[in-house]
């Protein structure tokens, strides 16, 4: 159990940081430590009652210490513009802190390991545990494998319902990289009813307007 206890007085600023100090000089995955540039603890509201979990850094995440920074994060502020919500009255992180390390000479990213997400889980966990949000949206099938171990099942069937860990009720959606490489209405729309869903959960008024976001037009 990698994580240190995490002082509980203080205000969750304070608590944060000392987490965040942490993970900084975190050497568990040695082969993460040797090839990340900085570690992505999380950015947003410390009492943000929406959390968003993803998967892992990018390069560009890895380069500016900040998660959901590249393409995927331009989606995801447009989600939360149609939400009314902004990036700093909400929290962001993700299940791995580190950007998985590539081999040499090659670009894109790969899928966390099983034991990488293990040894990441604590930090996590930490966070949610001090910033106590009322909801926390699973961005991808990788983020829903790292909050909750390996699925029976796909996202596709995941997204639409409610999971719960550590007593936040969670519900998984698609990733807006998967959205990127799929420009379907129909899979907008599920994304929405996800955030709608949220939303309903926490009590954000809901105008008939953003009700009808990505639906088809009358024929």
């Amino acid at each position: 159990f990698p994580v240190t206890i995490v002082p509980a007085t203080g205000t969750k600023t304070e608590r944060l940081a000392a987490l965040r100090a942490q993970t900084i000089t975190c050497q568990i995955c040695p082969h993460l430590a040797k090839s990340r540039t900085q570690v992505v603890f999380g950015v947003g509201d410390p009492e943000a009652r929406l959390m968003f979990v993803g998967e892992a850094p990018g390069a560009d995440e890895d380069e500016q210490g900040e998660p959901f920074v590249g393409l995927s994060g331009k989606l995801l502020s447009k989600m939360l513009t149609a939400m009314e919500l902004t990036r700093e009255q909400i929290y962001i992180a993700n299940v791995l802190k580190c950007r998985p390390d590539m081999p040499a000479k090659t670009s894109g990213n790969r899928k966390p390991t099983r034991h990488e997400m293990e040894a990441c889980l604590p930090y996590l966990r930490a966070q949610i545990s001090i910033i106590a949000p009322v909801v926390i949206v699973a961005l991808g099938s990788t983020a829903v494998e790292g909050l909750f171990g390996p699925q029976k099942t796909t996202i596709s069937r995941l997204r639409g319902t409610w999971m719960e860990i550590d007593g936040v009720p969670v519900r998984p959606t698609f990733h807006p990289s998967y959205l990127l490489h799929n420009q379907n209405l129909a899979l907008k729309r599920q994304v929405w009813e996800d955030l709608l869903a949220a939303m309903e959960r926490l009590g954000l008024p809901i105008s008939k307007k953003q009700q009808g976001y990505f639906l088809p037009p009358p024929a």
